[in-house]
């Protein structure tokens, strides 16, 4: 049992941070052109496009790609608090299956950034002309500007990334 609840944790976790990373591309503008974006884009169209016919796009946000997360997290609570074989009252269950969901969406959120984060400080070492460093860039410019208009670069070096992924890491401390 706990193997199968791995597994699906596994891939309803995967597939949960494609459909955000989906939202926070477009959210950010990031450009969908290169690799990244067509591999998230055909690994969530499925469930995307039926969704923007009943949950159009609004205010420059795609909503569709953010509720499927929300659903698909919704769906592996439940399962899984099935699988547990847990007694709980039908009015427990469903506030406790929405907490977990919101919960585990706002978390893969603020991995999904510190991810962006610490391969666009790698990338920026390595190759900073990789495919993959202008969509981290992208991405992570809004968390990192505010933050570098109080930490300026220090001898050219640029701790913005270190201190925006400690202040992710309190943020995870009270999800």
């Amino acid at each position: 049992m706990q193997a199968v609840a791995f597994l699906l944790d596994a891939v309803a976790g995967f597939f949960c941070a494609l459909f955000l990373l989906r939202f926070m591309m477009q959210a950010m503008r990031v450009s969908f052109a290169g690799q990244l974006g067509d591999f998230v884009v055909r690994l969530t169209n499925w469930a995307v496009k039926p969704l923007r016919r009943v949950v159009p796009g609004a205010g420059g946000y795609d909503w569709a790609s953010l509720l499927a997360a929300l659903a698909l997290q919704l769906l592996l609570g439940a399962v899984l608090i099935g699988l547990a074989g847990a007694p709980l009252a039908a009015d427990n269950a469903v506030p406790m299956v929405l907490m977990f969901a919101v919960r585990g969406v706002a978390r893969m959120a603020v991995y999904i950034l510190i991810g962006a984060l610490i391969l666009q400080a790698v990338l920026s070492w390595i190759n900073p002309y990789s495919p993959l460093a202008a969509p981290a860039h992208q991405l992570t410019r809004p968390l990192l500007d505010p933050v570098r208009r109080v930490l300026p670069p220090i001898s050219g070096i640029d701790l913005s990334p270190l201190v925006a992924i400690l202040l992710l890491q309190v943020v995870l401390m009270f999800l």
